[in-house]
């Protein structure tokens, strides 16, 4: 059920890739990447049969991967440092990998989500209910509930080892707990060097939906990120998930693009979109 792709430095860059997402997925291009670093993706990419790339990348590098045959897919303003966007770009190598035959049902809820936007939004939670980031003793309830919402997972949540790393590292876990019991939790993964955060791992165990915890949960990890310095938030939530596309988009984050058919998420390859908001400035 975990993750089986792996995360490694490629010419300087980090790279995650393998049969599981079955791409490469550039997550941090190196400041002196090449111009053949795109050809050199492709490369490994066709020598492992992957069918997509996935590339992360600033703005200022975006024209030798387009040049590579990259198309931009979604973008980010001000992804690094508060200044620079980010531009994420695919390069697929097979053309049954680009088709989307949900298009319509993608642009359906998208559609719905954007009706809802709004600049401020509350957390409406009752008193029976506690707002609380997660420690290293939640990580147990906090991995059973990913192995009951998540199928499958383009990075290992599942795993208590990769929660206590990162947790120890760069992500905070936040949580919402009743009866003493944690019933749904989310994380903010942070890049402090490039001043962003990814509002991700949203999840809620299925007898406690409808309470509106995914919004709380990201107002509450908002409020902790502005409270680090981070200066823009972003989230790549699945293009089919209705609830979570509306959650960002009536909490005032801006739709950047969608990333076609782009990472394995509950059993399947789906689509996603790229939400972002400015905390800072």
């Amino acid at each position: 059920m975990d993750s089986k792709d792996i995360i490694e430095t490629f010419e300087g860059s980090i790279i995650q890739h393998g049969s599981y997402n079955d791409r490469i997925y550039l997550i941090k291009l190196a400041p002196e990447a090449s111009s053949i670093t795109p050809r050199n993706l492709i490369d490994l990419a066709r020598n492992n049969y992957y069918s997509k790339i996935f590339a992360k990348v600033p703005e200022c590098h975006s024209d030798i991967f387009s040049a590579a045959g990259f198309e931009a897919e979604a973008r980010i303003p001000t992804f690094y440092a508060g200044k620079m966007t980010a531009v994420l770009m695919g390069f697929y190598l097979n053309a049954e990998r680009a088709e989307e035959p949900d298009l319509g049902k993608m642009d359906e809820i998208l559609k719905i989500a954007l009706e809802k936007q709004v600049i401020k939004s509350k957390c409406r939670l009752n008193d029976d209910f506690t707002s609380r980031i997660c420690t290293e003793a939640d990580i147990a309830s906090m991995t059973d509930i990913y192995k009951i919402i998540f199928k499958s997972y383009p990075f290992p949540i599942h795993d208590p080892a990769y929660i206590l790393e990162t947790m120890k590292s760069h992500v905070d876990y936040f949580g919402i707990e009743a009866n003493g019991q944690l019933v749904a939790v989310s994380s903010a993964e942070m890049d402090k060097q490039s001043s962003n955060v990814e509002m991700t791992d949203f999840a809620t165990l299925p007898e406690w939906r409808g309470n509106g915890f995914a919004q709380c949960l990201l107002l509450q990890m908002e409020k902790a990120m502005k409270n680090k310095g981070i200066k823009t938030a972003y989230t790549i939530a699945r293009a089919m998930s209705a609830g979570m596309n509306v959650t960002f988009s009536k909490t005032g984050y801006r739709f950047g693009g969608r990333l076609k058919n782009n990472t394995n998420i509950s059993g399947n390859i789906e689509s996603m979109n790229v939400w972002y908001k400015h905390l800072i400035g």
